[in-house]
């Protein structure tokens, strides 16, 4: 069993954050003993799902919801699927995303790299798109990708 402090300290989380979640029914096995909150495995594992959806966008009264469904028992094993492959198909979208960002970041340094060393940037524009060294292209085509 850990303190409140004990999990949020492993978890790089405010207190207030644990505190709030509780209160929002994120936990509801959590124990007290003299009213101090006790965090065990389960709720160890809940938190550990709780940021994972989080961090994918979800909000808090949703996952609230998924908890609900997980303390219903295995008729809801549908719907909890159904809310993780939707949550992951987010997710793949983002990252998709965010490559596209991040090739584009790698084609302009590669670019102003060469620009620098050439002094101008006339020789980069007649590479455009077709000659451009093979990564440097991938990068170029992804992050111009509609």
């Amino acid at each position: 069993m850990y303190t409140i402090g004990q999990v949020a300290e492993m978890f790089g989380l405010p207190v207030s954050t644990l505190r709030y979640y509780d209160k929002q029914g994120l936990f509801p096995g959590l124990e007290r003993m003299s009213g101090t909150r006790r965090f065990g495995d389960t709720e160890l594992e809940a938190l550990r799902v709780i940021e994972c959806l989080k961090k994918a966008g979800m909000e808090i009264k949703d996952i609230r919801l998924f908890m609900e469904w997980c303390a219903e028992g295995p008729s809801t094993y549908p719907r909890r699927k159904a809310m993780f492959e939707e949550r992951k198909a987010h997710m793949e979208s983002e990252i998709a995303k965010m490559n596209r960002a991040l090739d584009m970041l790698k084609f302009k340094c590669w670019y102003y790299e060469q620009a620098i060393q050439d002094g101008s940037e006339d020789r980069l524009e007649a590479l455009i798109p077709d000659d451009l060294p093979e990564e440097i292209k991938c990068a170029y085509e992804n992050a111009h990708a509609r």
